[in-house]
């Protein structure tokens, strides 16, 4: 480990990327404690207490800014929202799905449509969030110290700019930092919540509300579901491809064997992303309507605790790990890439029959990763069934963290592998001398 970061900390370049990356987090995390005008924080910490179930799971996935009803708020939800619509229209809008294939510039217009989209579903969620703080107003009182229109102007504004201010940070990281931008906002906010949690666990101890024992089976079932996410992150199902020979002169070279690396969660921690966008936009807009009784029921439905909304969350977890499969990975595309550069599956035809292959055997892994992944979201329920715990390491949370994690430390392993080589090349290709040189 020790090596691992002297290594980094000699690479110039990685080092500022890294560095890049920490202050601009650092500057999220101040963000996240600078509050909407109009609202009392400490009464709006109350009613994150006493609703723990959709506004905590929002104020999960911003970092706890809801609970301090920051600018940060909203988080980066409407992003995320805004990049789910555009995929799915590039679905069936022609126009769309020709971007897609434009290569830099088609992604660059895509990536203005989505901001667009951002600030649109930031409006319209900021307002609904304006008119749910005055309703509880009156269960609350003192939350809103000015009411009216102008309350809720500034709250629309504040929060819509927050949004756009976080988007632009996440881009900037991923362009000029390590690692997903977008993710490491999500991640660094669930993270800011954990010395919370082991706190609360360690005052439960004190109080005897948890035994020795249930606290070893938490600690057993935390680090197992670490191990179970790591391995499935890391899993692979390598697909043989044959090289065809090659003619040299009058030599023939027998071609080589490669195989294509297919992952068994192709989509990583994208689908439980969505569906939590998803299952929250509907109670955002059911807070313009907070007198109705159906708005209650949607409420009531939509809490992570209810079973109706585990159904759901599992159902979209399935079906946006096969549609952002789907979406990133053509088997056609890479069919016909291989039959250009003269390799196949043995045993299998190439061209239509190999891109049949290739779907098939995706189809069947995608399965897998799509349990595996409903399986480690739902778990926070099922352990509050038997244990008298606020499950905070596990499920939706945990799993963005150690994948955001692997993908991070990745993605740094590949600069110092590529540095290595580098370095490799100067020194064997008469570097030394340059060196002198220079």
């Amino acid at each position: 480990m020790g090596n691992w970061l002297s290594n980094i900390a000699k690479i110039p370049e990685l080092r500022a990327r890294i560095l890049f990356t920490l202050g601009l987090l650092a500057v999220y995390r101040l963000g996240v404690f600078v509050t909407t005008p109009g609202v009392d924080r400490s009464v709006m910490g109350e009613v994150i207490t006493q609703r723990a179930g959709f506004l905590g799971l929002f104020n999960l996935f911003s970092g706890g800014a809801l609970e301090q009803l920051s600018i940060f708020a909203l988080g980066i939800m409407p992003y995320i929202s805004a990049s789910i619509i555009l995929q799915l229209l590039a679905v069936v809008v022609p126009t769309l799905e020709r971007l897609k294939k434009e290569g830099e510039q088609g992604r660059k217009k895509i990536t203005q449509y989505t901001r667009y989209g951002t600030v649109a579903l930031a409006l319209i969620q900021g307002t609904g969030i304006a008119f749910y703080l005055e309703n509880l107003n009156d269960e609350f009182p003192g939350l809103v110290t000015v009411g009216g229109w102008s309350f809720r102007f500034i709250t629309v504004i504040a929060l819509t700019t927050g949004t756009i201010f976080l988007m632009w940070l996440g881009e900037q990281i991923t362009e000029r930092g390590i690692g997903n931008g977008i993710s490491l906002i999500i991640t660094a906010g669930i993270i800011a919540a954990f010395p919370a949690g082991v706190i609360s666990t360690f005052e439960q101890f004190q109080r005897g509300e948890i035994l020795p024992l249930t606290g070893l089976i938490l600690g057993v079932v935390l680090l197992g579901t670490v191990a179970v996410i790591v391995f499935f992150e890391r899993a692979q199902r390598r697909i043989p491809v044959q090289y065809a020979n090659r003619a040299i002169g009058r030599n023939v070279y027998s071609g080589d064997t490669s195989f294509l690396p297919l992952k068994v969660n192709t989509s990583g921690v994208i689908p439980p992303i969505f569906a939590s966008s998803i299952l929250i936009f509907p109670t955002t807009l059911a807070g313009y309507f907070q007198d109705q009784e159906w708005a209650g029921s949607l409420v009531a439905a939509l809490n992570p605790m209810d079973w109706r909304y585990n159904v759901l969350y599992v159902v979209l977890i399935i079906f946006f790990c096969f549609f952002y499969t789907a979406v990133t990975f053509n088997p056609v595309d890479v069919a016909d890439n291989m039959r250009r550069s003269g390799s196949f599956v043995p045993g299998i035809r190439p061209g239509k029959k190999t891109a049949e292959y290739i779907d098939y055997v995706l189809t069947r892994i995608t399965v897998g990763g799509a349990l595996y992944l409903s399986a480690v979201c739902v778990m926070p329920v099922a352990m509050m069934e038997y244990f008298p715990i606020s499950f905070l390491y596990g499920g939706t949370g945990l799993l963005i963290v150690v994948s955001v994690g692997l993908d991070t430390v990745q993605q740094i392993e590949g600069h110092l592998i590529t540095r290595h080589y580098e370095g490799l090349t100067t020194v064997g290709g008469g570097g030394r001398i340059r060196d002198r040189l220079t």
